[in-house]
């Protein structure tokens, strides 16, 4: 049977949408192992990894945090994710108040400290509550990461670690953040269950150390 023309269209999208992701995995392996390593520092040290965005970013926002401070792919105890989008009576009444331009900003302000981390997702790079979130953050000696598409080159400068989709298409840049943001999340994962681990055995080991009988000495058996 051969194909309708709704069915080629759809073909056509489906590989557009494959050569953006397959260029977005050449391009970022290393940028997502760093932002990997900023964030397990941060949750090691007892810091929060906020993450803000507008539109199709805010369901990012939330996807990622709830990866995090629910589960990705294993059972382990939750890691501090908060996402700044979800809370619609601070998101109203900042905006209400101060303009919708600080409605991440103030949030953080009232619960950021050094060490955490934010992670600011902006598909153009020029919203204006994703820029002045990112200003509260350094303000407030967090790290960045950002999430844009090629078009925010002036945004990512202002990040430690920045997540570029090299598309021109909204869409596809979203593609390729929902990529990035999955194995971000698999990473810090990984590197938080392997440190529980770690410090279980540790614990253990130790336990058992104290558990264990003293022996005598030699000299001591032979004057007993």
């Amino acid at each position: 049977m051969s194909e309708t023309p709704l069915e080629r269209r759809a073909r056509a999208a489906l590989k557009r949408a494959e050569a953006a992701a397959r260029r977005t995995a050449r391009k970022n392996p290393r940028q997502v192992a760093a932002a990997a390593a900023l964030i397990v520092e941060s949750l090691e040290s007892g810091g929060t990894v906020y993450f803000c965005g507008n539109g199709g970013s805010a369901a990012d926002a939330q996807h990622f945090s709830t990866e995090l401070a629910g589960r990705f792919l294993v059972d382990r105890p939750a890691l501090a994710a908060v996402a700044l989008t979800t809370n619609t009576s601070a998101l109203t009444a900042i905006g209400n108040d101060y303009g919708f331009e600080h409605v991440f900003a103030r949030q953080l302000e009232s619960t950021g400290t050094p060490g955490d981390v934010l992670v600011a997702i902006t598909t153009s790079g020029g919203s204006k509550n994703v820029l002045e979130a990112v200003r509260a953050a350094r303000r407030l000696g967090m790290k960045v990461v950002g999430m844009t598409g090629p078009g925010g080159t002036a945004f990512a400068r202002r990040c430690d670690v920045a997540l570029v989709t090299p598309s021109a298409s909204t869409p596809e840049i979203q593609t390729g953040h929902l990529m990035m943001g999955h194995a971000l999340c698999g990473l810090v994962e990984e590197a938080m269950v392997a440190r529980a681990r770690r410090a279980a055995r540790a614990a253990g080991g130790a336990a058992a150390r104290r558990a264990a009988p003293r022996r005598s000495s030699a000299r001591q058996g032979r004057g007993a």
